[in-house]
């Protein structure tokens, strides 16, 4: 691991200069392995003790970490003592939110990511002022709740579908959010003008890219080296890991599943403009439009389509099928192209998973390339709480270094 400086937020921690990117990566170990002596930490990390010594003296000097055990332990213990490190979850607190297209859900969290408040509240203004305002206020409430416990809140992560360009700190373009408040939704500082609002630190990345972490840190991509999730809903998100690292591509880009062709005379996609990707077969919208034709009902919503379906309408149930087809070419295109371990499919449109799985895992297995087919497919509903819990270990990630480098994920 190549060795960069790097510097911790000292006007909000105090924290002095921490030596090079190694320490990102061991802070996060010991966050989701700890306690863990420093020989361990060394062995999965692939660097030698004495570079982790090296790297935990200012982790231990700042106060993020400290050493367990003791006199006792030692005592217990012949030869040299092994003394754990753990993480010191009230140091600090961080929030996390994720911004919907009707509501934000924000938590707030300590170091360990534990969450220790969560609110849920609507929006109704999507204007980039009003969204701001509205994050505003959801901060200022969990910071209160935090502050009830006693604990100091040192930083915001806030998770979004679309192009966001988390180094940059700007929103490229949300076109859940443009659909209602038009183009104002285009090269957004989102970092910057949130940064105004709430006097913190704020880290801004991709919804599905907060997850990942989520799922890395705390769930099914627990030691799991390379992995996808893909969630499914209004849009077609993914977020990969590759190697132990999240993968952002050169501008953010990487994972845009929902907008990859898989048919070249497919309907016109109405977010990206393309005919026959992803999205415009298998996206909530998509499947709809097919319901509403085929059975001559325009007021129909998702779930209404959904439950005709399940009664045995023909016509609803072909476009949950199609909508599974579609997603399980996806779904291979991800293990042809990265091989991962594991895909992860999760998202509000699991709540018709009956509807459309089996043709997705059929559609999977047909597409998929030899023993890419093996890769293991996991269906997780996760509730927005999840979702907002990765922007703030996203935030975690962060809080030793620059926003211009990767986040570990070891």
């Amino acid at each position: 691991m190549p060795p960069i400086l790097i510097t911790m937020n000292s006007e909000v921690t105090g924290a002095a200069t921490v030596g090079d990117a190694t320490a990102a990566s061991i802070f996060v170990t010991v966050l989701t392995r700890g306690p863990i002596p420093r020989t361990e930490i060394a062995a999965r990390l692939g660097v030698s003790a004495a570079t982790v010594s090296k790297a935990v003296r200012p982790l231990l000097a700042a106060g993020y970490l400290t050493e367990s055990g003791g006199e006792s332990e030692a005592a217990t213990r012949p030869g040299r003592p092994v003394v754990p490190l753990r993480v010191v979850a009230e140091r600090e607190y961080v929030i996390g939110v994720k911004l919907a297209a009707d509501h934000l859900s924000g938590v707030v969290v300590d170091l360990l990511a534990n969450v220790r408040a969560a609110r849920d509240v609507a929006l109704t203004d999507h204007s980039v002022a009003g969204v701001i305002n509205a994050i505003g206020a959801l901060v200022d409430d969990l910071r209160a709740a935090a502050a009830v416990q006693g604990g100091q809140v040192t930083r915001l992560g806030v998770g979004l579908g679309g192009h966001v360009d988390a180094r940059a700190g700007v929103v490229r373009y949300a076109p859940f959010l443009a659909d209602a408040a038009g183009d104002e939704w285009r090269e957004v500082p989102l970092r910057e003008l949130l940064g105004t609002r709430c006097g913190l630190p704020v880290v801004i990345e991709n919804d599905v890219n907060s997850l990942t972490v989520a799922e890395q840190w705390f769930g099914a991509g627990v030691d799991v080296p390379s992995f996808a999730v893909v969630t499914i809903g209004a849009g077609i998100g993914c977020g990969l890991v590759v190697g132990g690292a999240l993968v952002h591509g050169a501008v953010g880009l990487a994972g845009e599943l929902g907008h990859v062709p898989i048919t070249a005379d497919g309907p016109e996609c109405p977010r990206c403009g393309k005919a026959g990707c992803v999205e415009s077969i298998a996206a909530e919208g998509a499947i709809l439009h097919r319901v509403r034709a085929a059975t001559g009902r325009p007021d129909l919503d998702i779930t209404a389509a959904a439950v005709l379906a399940r009664e045995g309408d023909r016509g609803a149930a072909a476009a949950f099928a199609t909508a599974g087809d579609a997603l399980g070419r996806a779904l291979a295109i991800v293990a042809n192209l990265l091989n991962p371990h594991r895909i992860v499919l999760s998202g509000e449109g699991l709540a018709a998973s009956d509807l459309f799985e089996s043709a997705a895992r059929a559609s999977f297995a047909r597409h998929a390339f030899g023993q890419a087919a093996d890769c293991d497919l996991v269906t997780r509903p996760l509730p927005d709480a999840i979702w907002a819990r990765g922007a703030a270990a996203v935030a975690i990630a962060q809080l030793f270094r620059g926003p211009s480098t990767g986040i570990p994920m070891r």
